[in-house]
């Protein structure tokens, strides 16, 4: 089975045949919605992030619930989709991003399953899936959409947007992209061994750009709305492949 976190136009009713809504008891209280069923044959999961109606801020998410309901379902691969902030003038709202590293400045959220007595120390120097990555920036190449790929993401604590401040500080260490979801969804992902990789929607210059609109949440879900096509396109266009080489 091959997992989609995020939404953005996929819980289309007409995507997914055989659908169903689905709830796992995991050990880490309840999970976000998830709808199970197939898209030409192959058998996916499609995971709601924030809710259907937006009810979990990103500080909120049950993300080891997540991860953990993923995993007994059977997910061999998980791809995400997330609106981010680009911190680079070339990086346009409206394109597609891959990245391959993050930085994390989350402060509340546990992005680990180890437990007193079973310490997990996970690597992370590749924490995103070449493979995976390699096949959705071929399939979005193949249909003519621009994107940009190796990009390093930051990830903040949220629901808060940056200051002025805070954006041009990231962008002094050279980061390229700005969101609130990859941390911890990635390192979990990465403990259960379940190759994840993020597609970022490039919504807005967060704030530092001038003559330019600082971010708003009307202004991200405009834009993630335009998005969502290319999305959709891109992953339907990597099914197949992801299905036979994972």
């Amino acid at each position: 089975m091959i997992a989609i976190i995020g939404g953005s136009g996929l819980e289309d009713p007409e995507l997914l045949k055989e659908s169903e809504e689905i709830i796992i008891e995991t050990p880490f209280g309840k999970h976000s919605p998830i709808k199970k069923g197939f898209i030409e044959g192959i058998e996916i999961a499609i995971l709601s992030r924030h809710g259907y109606k937006h009810e979990y801020s990103p500080s909120s998410i049950p993300y080891k619930a997540n991860i953990f309901a993923l995993k007994e379902l059977g997910a061999k691969a998980i791809i995400a989709t997330s609106a981010c902030g680009s911190l680079r003038e070339e990086l346009v709202p409206e394109s597609i991003s891959f990245p391959s590293q993050f930085i994390d400045r989350t402060t509340k959220r546990d992005s680990s399953y180890t437990e007193f007595g079973n310490v997990i120390h996970e690597g992370h120097s590749d924490p995103f899936d070449k493979k995976l990555r390699e096949i959705l920036v071929k399939k979005s190449k193949e249909i003519g959409i621009e994107y940009s790929a190796d990009t390093t993401l930051i990830t903040i604590e949220g629901p808060r947007f940056s200051t002025r401040a805070e954006s041009e500080y990231f962008r002094k260490f050279d980061f390229d992209l700005i969101n609130m979801t990859t941390v911890p969804e990635v390192c979990l992902a990465k403990e259960l061994k379940i190759p994840y990789q993020v597609i970022n929607l490039i919504t807005d210059y967060d704030c530092w750009k001038e003559n330019e609109e600082a971010v708003t949440f009307e202004i991200v879900l405009e834009r993630m709305k335009n998005n969502s096509e290319k999305v959709k396109k891109i992953i339907l266009k990597s099914l197949k492949e992801i299905d036979k080489e994972f």
